[in-house]
């Protein structure tokens, strides 16, 4: 298959596709006489695997060594559940820094009259810190 093939099969676009051949998250394709690169089912089910592991938020590092241990039938599932751990507890984090900055701005929010005054706790607030 060509790379055209395996972004359209995968869902993931050809530029991704380079670029995580780049970072050697999936191996390098094979070429052509013609220099086309060259790509087989197994690389469209590890295309598959690297997209889900984007949408769940995994860092470009986790997922490699996510792939790795994929392919690894001797892994040990601890390892993946380390990994998934630490990506939930960095979640955890985002989301409470989340939650924070979205309380401070509905009470900024609550608290600026939205009139014609010219005194603004929300920018009183961004001037003080």
């Amino acid at each position: 298959m060509n790379i055209g093939e395996v972004a359209q099969l995968s869902e993931v676009n050809s530029k991704m596709i380079r670029r995580y051949e780049e970072q050697g998250i999936i191996p390098k394709a094979g070429r052509s006489e013609a220099g086309y690169r060259q790509y087989s089912e197994r690389d469209v089910h590890i295309l598959k695997f690297v997209k889900r592991s984007r949408e769940l938020g995994f860092s470009m590092k986790d997922i490699k060594q996510l792939v790795s241990l994929w392919k690894n039938k001797a892994r040990s599932s601890s390892q993946v559940k380390n990994i998934a751990q630490k990506h939930i507890s960095e979640l955890e984090k985002k989301l409470h820094e989340t939650q924070t900055m979205l309380s401070t701005l509905n009470h900024l929010v609550k608290n600026c009259h939205g009139d014609h005054r010219p005194d603004c706790p929300i920018l009183d607030e961004l001037e003080c810190h």
